[in-house]
């Protein structure tokens, strides 16, 4: 029995200027590949000082990341936000080698997932989500973003899922 795609709605936002990054098309293609549920997400772009706001009220940490996804319900359609930092995206991109479509491609995918549940706060945990991650990139045409990265997520590394209302 072949299941229905789930039905996704992705509201973009760009709190910096956005003519060197994605368009919605492209983020909403990246977004509805990693989609396994439905879900309504709002993916925003922010500057340094949004980002660093954020990760230091939900996360404790003084400075920008380079993704943030927030959960909001995980009832049967998924609500939710991904934040992505561009400056800390860009130097990313630059800094592994890759286009910053392919970086933000992986971290819209990485972002996706979170809101779903999945995470890296184990070895074994990062281990499948990367699995996923990579597998759904290939599908994208995305090369495999641990292959050739110089910043690995690890354990409890920057961009878990985050529950506003949990504080953490």
């Amino acid at each position: 029995m072949k299941h229905p795609k789930p039905r996704l709605s992705v509201a973009v936002q760009y709190g910096v200027a956005s003519a060197t990054l994605p368009a919605p098309t492209a983020l909403r293609r990246w977004a509805r590949a990693a989609a396994e549920r439905d879900a309504t997400v709002t993916l925003r772009f922010v500057g340094n000082r949004e980002g660093r706001t954020l990760n230091a009220r939900y996360r404790g940490k003084e400075h920008a990341t380079n993704v943030l996804a927030f959960v909001y319900d995980k009832a049967a359609r998924i609500e939710g936000d991904i934040v992505l930092c561009a400056p800390v995206v860009r130097a990313e991109a630059r800094a592994q080698g890759k286009s910053l479509a392919e970086h933000c491609a992986h971290l819209v995918v990485h972002g996706m997932l979170h809101l779903q549940g999945y995470d890296h706060d184990t070895r074994r945990a990062a281990r499948a989500m990367e699995a996923r991650e990579t597998a759904l990139l290939a599908a994208l045409g995305v090369p495999d973003p641990y292959a050739v990265a110089l910043v690995r997520c690890s354990p409890g590394a920057a961009h878990r899922a985050l529950r506003p209302s949990e504080g953490h």
